[in-house]
């Protein structure tokens, strides 16, 4: 039986697995050059051990999805509604990019440039998704913080090395 409690249940669900699924295809990229290329750069004496990683990205992408989900809950179908989802999803192509780039290609210098381009997307979303839901824009500030952060671990590795 489809209700709407189901029905939002089901959206709740697919908004969580839609950015898990896009961090687990970056760890396609990023798995292997943990122990690897990542472990003999040279990086900041502020870099967190790696362990640390996995689980602060799972959080991030369940708040992410979250985010996403009281969008989708909350919107009208509006314009706002519409470019809030674009970005939503710009912003998770160019989060996957980044592994790609930074563990696949080993390409410092353009993963940076990637990172900029990410965290302008992540603002961006928040802007939007504010216009329809508070807690949504909340939902994304550890996002944001976490990728300036880790804008700031890249630029010192591509210093270092």
């Amino acid at each position: 039986m489809d209700t709407p409690r189901s029905r939002t249940a089901l959206l709740f669900v697919l908004c969580i697995a839609i950015p898990l699924i896009i961090g687990f295809i970056g760890t396609l990229f990023t798995y292997g050059s943990i122990t690897g290329w990542y472990a003999g750069i040279i990086k900041p004496s502020f870099t967190p051990p790696s362990w640390v990683f996995a689980p602060a990205w799972t959080i991030l992408y369940i708040l992410m999805g979250a985010a996403l989900f009281l969008v989708l809950r909350d919107g009208t179908g509006s314009p706002s509604e519409t470019q809030g989802i674009v970005l939503f999803a710009a912003q998770l192509v160019f989060n996957l990019i980044w592994s790609v780039v930074f563990f696949g290609m080993h390409a410092v210098g353009f993963a940076l440039a990637v990172l900029v381009l990410l965290i302008a997307l992540i603002a961006a979303t928040m802007v939007v998704f504010r216009r329809i839901s508070v807690p949504a824009a909340w939902l994304l500030v550890p996002y944001l913080a976490w990728c300036c952060f880790a804008a700031i671990l890249n630029a010192g590795i591509l210093l270092l090395n």
